[in-house]
Parts: C-alpha cells; sequence; structure tokens
C-alpha cells in the first residue's frame, strides 16, 4: 500500500470513527487501568451502548524508547488487537515533551499493534508538569506543534494521531496559539477537558470554551464534568460538538454511556432514578474486578475501595457496603459483603 492509499484509509477510518456522535472512556491515570477499562467496557456492551474506543492511561516518554513488555503492562490489550474483552479498542496515549523521542516511541507502540496515538497535553500531576509534561506544555504551543508533527510523520500514514488538551496552563490567554498548533501539526481529532490545569478539576467545567475549536477542521471532542443527562447534554449544547469522551462520572455511574444516549430517559442528577444499571447487576463485576489481576490483593482491594468510594455518590447500597468494609482488607470478606447487599 502506498502512501496516498494509506492517506485515504486513514481519512475513511476518520470518517467511519465519527460518522455517527462517539462516546469515549477518559484515560485517567490509576483509574482507568486495564482491569478498571475491562469492566466498564463490558458492562457498556451489556448494555448495548458500546465505547466507541478508550484511551490507556498515559505512558511516560523520558530517555529513551520503551522496551515492549512497558507498553503491554500499560496495554495488554495489544496482545489482543488492542482491543478489550468486549471488543473495545483501545488506543496507546504517550507523555513527554522531547518531539523525536515520542516520534520513535510512538511507532514502536504502532509495530506492536496500536490501532491510533494520542497525545497527553492535558495531565495536571504537579510531579509531571515539572518534568515538562502534560498540561505545562499548553504554554509551549510551538513544542506542542513539534510533537504532533513528529509523530505524524513517524508513525504509518493510515494511523490516526490525536491530541488531548485543557483550555491553557494557568489561564485561557493561550487557546489561539494552542488551536494553531493543533490545526498546524497534521492531528486527526482533539479531546478538550474544558478546564484549566489550575482550575484542575474543580466544578464547573466551562464547555462553552470549546466552541472555539469548532473552527478546525478536525472532529473535536468533549471532556469534564459529564456526571449524569443533564450535564451531557449541556456540554454538546455549549461546545457545539456531539462528541463526548466520559471520565469520572463513568467510574460513579457505569451505565452513564447507556443513559447519555438513550433520549426517552429523563435528566436527573439521581442514579436510582434512571440507572439502566442497579445495584444487583452491578456485584457480578464488582466481584470481578476483586478477582482480576494485580501485583497483591492489598493493592487490589485499596483500587477496589478507591471504585466503591466513586460508587456511593450513585447507588446507596454502596455506602452500605463501604461503611461495611471500609477498613477491611480481606477480599473474601468484602465479596461475602457485596453479596449479602444484595439479600439485605
Amino acid at each position: 500500500m502506498n502512501n496516498s492509499q494509506q492517506l485515504q484509509e486513514r481519512q475513511n477510518t476518520i470518517n467511519q470513527l465519527f460518522a455517527t456522535p462517539v462516546r469515549l472512556l477518559a484515560p485517567m491515570e490509576g483509574l482507568t487501568d486495564p482491569l478498571m477499562r475491562q469492566i466498564l467496557t463490558q458492562i457498556a456492551s451489556d448494555l448495548g451502548r458500546p465505547y466507541d474506543w478508550s484511551v490507556s492511561e498515559f505512558i511516560r516518554i523520558t530517555q529513551h524508547v520503551l522496551p515492549a513488555h512497558v507498553f503491554y503492562k500499560y496495554v495488554p490489550e495489544l496482545h489482543h488487537d488492542a482491543k478489550t474483552a468486549s471488543g473495545t479498542p483501545i488506543h496507546v496515549q504517550i507523555l513527554g515533551s522531547e518531539a523525536q523521542l515520542m516520534a520513535e516511541n510512538a511507532a514502536y507502540a504502532c509495530e506492536l499493534g496500536a490501532p491510533a496515538i494520542d497525545i497527553n497535553f492535558g495531565c495536571p500531576a504537579k510531579t509531571v508538569n515539572s518534568h515538562r509534561g502534560g498540561s505545562v506544555l499548553l504554554d509551549e504551543p510551538e513544542t506542542m506543534y513539534q510533537i504532533i508533527s513528529a509523530i505524524r510523520q513517524a508513525v504509518p500514514a493510515h494511523i490516526p494521531v490525536s491530541a488531548k488538551i485543557r483550555l491553557g496552563y494557568t489561564d485561557t490567554s493561550r487557546m489561539d496559539d494552542i488551536r494553531g498548533a493543533i490545526n498546524d501539526s497534521g492531528a486527526d481529532w482533539l479531546t478538550i477537558h474544558a478546564r484549566t490545569k489550575t482550575q484542575g478539576y474543580k466544578p464547573p467545567a466551562y464547555w462553552d470554551k470549546i466552541q472555539s475549536f469548532n473552527a478546525l477542521d478536525i472532529p473535536v471532542i468533549a471532556n469534564g464534568e459529564i456526571w449524569n443527562i443533564e450535564h451531557a447534554q449541556n456540554c454538546m449544547t455549549q461546545a457545539g460538538t456531539p462528541h463526548l469522551m466520559l471520565g469520572r462520572g463513568a467510574v460513579t455511574r457505569p451505565d452513564l454511556v447507556a443513559q447519555v444516549d438513550n433520549d426517552t430517559e429523563k435528566s436527573t442528577n439521581s442514579v436510582e432514578n434512571t440507572a439502566t444499571l442497579l445495584w444487583q447487576d452491578l456485584i457480578a463485576h464488582q466481584i470481578k474486578f476483586l478477582e482480576g489481576e494485580a501485583k497483591n490483593d492489598v493493592v487490589l482491594v485499596g483500587r477496589y475501595k478507591q471504585w466503591l468510594g466513586m460508587l456511593t455518590k450513585g447507588y446507596v447500597e454502596a455506602q452500605t457496603v463501604w461503611e461495611g468494609i471500609k477498613r477491611e482488607k480481606n477480599k473474601a470478606v468484602i465479596i461475602s459483603a457485596l453479596q449479602a447487599s444484595v439479600r439485605n
């Protein structure tokens, strides 16, 4: 296949991906790891509205081309055609500041089977930013341009390259420059978290600020503070795009992706009033999580408690279970408590 044919294949892929509104599961460091991706994408598929794709947690690029086992650690789905067990594609996200090194790692990820490369310009973590990674580069639009351009040139022409950004670092004063860097670099689509780095995750999200990026001749995906159907509808209206990436709201409400696209449901803040996934139906998925692979049971139980704590925002039963197991370290005891929460 020559280069022009690969370019046409990529454009056909993008047209197909965005032929209808896309719903994506967000990359969230320490939260949407491979196990959580497997659970959440399975739930979405079971509910009849699979995620169009998800994006991996970022892989930090520093001094060299990473060995294969690092990519497989973060994206074990690469062993399975880059898809979860339910068939949801996983795009590989990388983070760093050295354009050539980023490009070489992106190309290697593609050799390992990555169907697309996403570039993280949005991570607000201080440790990451202090090493010139993530959202700090929003103050360096020229560096953003160099990174995206280098990756676009390095990976096969048929493989899409996307970027995820925030509205700015300390403020939105560089938005025009950021938009120009994205426009000139060859990115195939753009995901925007509707807050600056300084604003972190504090409500509200400024969805209307995404509007100006619609001038780009590429699809724009909105992200940030989407916890329920009403938020999703308002986000799409204010941002001027039908495409959404769901983050913490999707972990708190595993049925959110199905609810967003269910036109017959009434908007509400309450999971109990709109849920297509009842607590008793979520039990098996939680047990599967607790039986998943992890470094050890201590890590797994800690990760599960993180998820259960988020579920308490949507399910009253989760609060009851949480009160009973918050100091528990034995996985079997926690599973028994989950099973009992249905019988009670």
